[in-house]
């Protein structure tokens, strides 16, 4: 696992052993990166914004943003083994002052406000097996709205033969959905195109 673009490319994260998280591979993250930036207007990049990064097992994802230009973000994570590998990678690649680090359920967490306007790009990627259960996700994105900074959006990652409802989404609507192999990313927002 690697940071694949931004000022950090190439550089080697450390993964958690055993099955604690499921590695999201090059070619998918830089699909979803390139999705990302031209949604949010800067191609290739994200714009100075503040990142949700649930479930994050070894950062990946929030350490991207990161990577890629977001200005801070706040990782949730419950898993100790993934929670060392987490801390690990943040300072190796010092980015401890980008960065804070919550131990807890992301279910049922309270959400942190971000600093500033709210999160501009948040990452829920729960373990496969509780990424169906949509009154969970229902809940937990009512929580998360109030976090959100506008023109925000929402990456939710689930297996590809998980389909979610539009009601379960709610108040958010899908503004994109991408399906990689065995996985299904679903890009969420205030509003649909």
């Amino acid at each position: 696992m690697r940071v694949i673009a931004g000022r950090l490319r190439g550089a080697v994260l450390e993964a958690p052993p055993g099955r604690v998280t499921r590695p999201i591979t090059d070619r998918v993250k830089e699909a979803l990166f390139s999705v990302l930036g031209h949604r949010l207007g800067t191609a290739g990049a994200l714009p100075d914004i503040a990142v949700l990064d649930l479930f994050a097992g070894s950062g990946a994802l929030g350490i991207e943003s990161l990577s890629r230009g977001a200005r801070w973000c706040l990782f949730v994570e419950r898993d100790r083994r993934a929670v060392r590998a987490l801390r690990a990678n943040l300072q190796k690649l010092r980015l401890l002052p980008l960065a804070t680090v919550a131990v807890g359920n992301a279910w049922t967490m309270r959400i942190p406000p971000a600093p500033g306007e709210g999160y501009g790009l948040v990452f829920i990627d729960p373990p496969y097996a509780e990424s169906g259960d949509r009154s969970r996700l229902a809940v937990l994105l009512e929580r998360l709205v109030p976090r959100l900074a506008a023109g925000s959006l929402v990456v939710f990652r689930c297996p590809a033969t998980v389909s979610i409802a539009p009601e379960a989404l709610w108040p958010l609507c899908r503004v994109d959905e991408r399906v990689y192999g065995g996985m299904r990313i679903v890009l969420l927002g205030a509003g649909g195109d």
